[in-house]
């Protein structure tokens, strides 16, 4: 045992006679790498002090200018982050937007409400707009009154009876004869000055004035967006419409910015194949043609075209909503609600309350 260990304590001494020998040897080698370097320090001071030309100072004043520069950038840095953040842009402000002129022809049926609240609601969160809201009607009626002065909006209330002779019969569809066309129509004299409003803001937009019109029935569904697509409109813009004319959706089609045709299966040889939601017309193009209405006489389907033919070529429209590729509103319609338990119980004398306005 005394042995072993004798052994083990002579090799560890010669391990380590071999590491100290070959450590003495690096550090030899590594003397000899440093000496120059040494000298040429020593010699570089020798000559600065002695003020004989050295070939350090340029590496010296190099270093020193990229010192400067750094700093000089530093400070720039620091500078701008001081600096306050730019003020966002703001949005115009609503004194400066044209007006939407918005016309809604509108009759009396269960839904009537439903749909104008619904309407209202959506006109509520655009700037700058005014609803001329024109009723089928002999005389004001007090729902359509009373909804107005609830809605918040600028507003003009107008009412033209459509006569007997266009009215839609029991059981008729609505293509027989177009519906609205009296109303639109006295929404345009408004706006021409020839007076009529029975509520809200009875004087037209005065001379010069800058804004968009736009017939919005009062059963489609509209984005928001839509109406700041239209609110720059210099003559006559154009967008698509959805689910109409039994198409997902009928509309402008476009090419370099220009619209060279319509999407649409129903009558595609008509002057303007465009539904009356998917069109707005600029109030100074529409106060300058003062002929320029809808004709309740026209053929199906024309009903648009009677009134945009009067105003522009169809290689003049002005195409919106992304050039044509996007729906933003939709014609949309609400379904006829069935009474059959309502006309029963009015039999029995225990229908609804018509003192509650629906």
């Amino acid at each position: 045992m005394k042995l072993k260990l004798k052994n083990v304590f002579l090799a560890y001494f010669l391990v380590s006679i071999a590491g100290l020998l070959y450590a003495l040897v690096q550090l030899a080698k590594g003397m000899d790498r440093t000496l120059p370097l040494m000298q040429r320090f020593r010699d570089s001071a020798t000559a600065l002090s002695s003020g004989q030309p050295c070939d350090c100072l340029p590496p010296l004043r190099a270093a020193a200018e990229q010192l400067r520069q750094k700093d000089l950038r530093i400070s720039q840095l620091q500078a701008e982050l001081r600096r306050p953040p730019p003020a966002p842009a703001q949005p115009p402000e609503p004194e400066a937007l044209p007006t939407i002129y918005v016309v809604t022809p509108t009759y009396a049926r269960l839904v009537q409400k439903a749909e104008l609240v619904r309407l209202s609601q959506t006109l509520s969160l655009v700037p700058r707009l005014h609803w001329l809201l024109v009723e089928d009607a002999e005389s004001p009626t007090p729902l359509v009154s009373g909804l107005l002065a609830a809605s918040g909006l600028l507003f003009t209330h107008l009412v033209v009876l459509t006569p007997k002779a266009q009215r839609l019969r029991e059981g008729e569809p609505g293509w027989v004869h177009p519906r609205g066309v009296e109303q639109r129509n006295k929404a345009l004299d408004w706006l021409r000055g020839r007076g009529g409003a029975v509520g809200g803001e009875k004087d037209p937009p005065p001379p010069g004035t800058q804004g968009v019109v736009y017939f919005a029935d009062d059963d489609n569904t509209y984005s928001r967006e839509l109406f700041e697509e239209m609110r720059w409109t210099r003559g006559v813009s154009v967008w698509p419409v959805g689910l109409v004319g039994g198409l997902r959706f009928e509309g402008p089609q476009v090419q370099d910015g220009r619209v060279v045709g319509f999407h649409t299966a129903w009558e595609p040889n008509r002057p303007f194949p465009v539904d009356m939601a998917g069109f707005a017309v600029a109030l100074p193009l529409l106060l300058a043609k003062p002929n320029a209405q809808f004709d309740s006489t026209a053929p199906r389907g024309h009903l648009e075209s009677s009134l945009l033919s009067h105003l522009v070529d169809p290689k003049d429209l002005e195409p919106r909503a992304a050039n044509c590729t996007r729906v933003l509103v939709w014609h949309t319609r609400t379904e006829k609600p069935k009474m059959k338990q309502e006309e029963q119980l009015q039999r029995q004398g225990r229908g609804s309350d018509p003192a509650i306005e629906v």
